[in-house]
């Protein structure tokens, strides 16, 4: 786990605080605290999301590339 890793996770805690408080502003220490974690795990959830997206491309792509190769050969 690398300090950027630990930045975001805690920027996604932070932005969960304040969401909270936008909704209700009297929102207790439990609730505060959950959305907290929520915005902590949120934030690798999402990157997961997005790393599965691009390793799902990359495969596609070579796939292509190796069709247009068979492609040039048969002619």
């Amino acid at each position: 786990m690398g300090i950027t890793d630990f930045i975001e996770e805690a920027a996604g805690a932070y932005a969960a605080d304040k969401a909270l408080e936008a909704v209700d502003p009297n929102a207790g220490f439990l609730a505060k605290a959950a959305a907290a974690v929520a915005g902590f795990e949120g934030v690798e959830a999402i990157k997961e999301h997005f790393a599965g997206e691009q390793a799902a491309a990359a495969p596609q792509d070579d796939a292509q590339s190796d069709t247009s190769q068979s492609d040039d050969s048969n002619a």
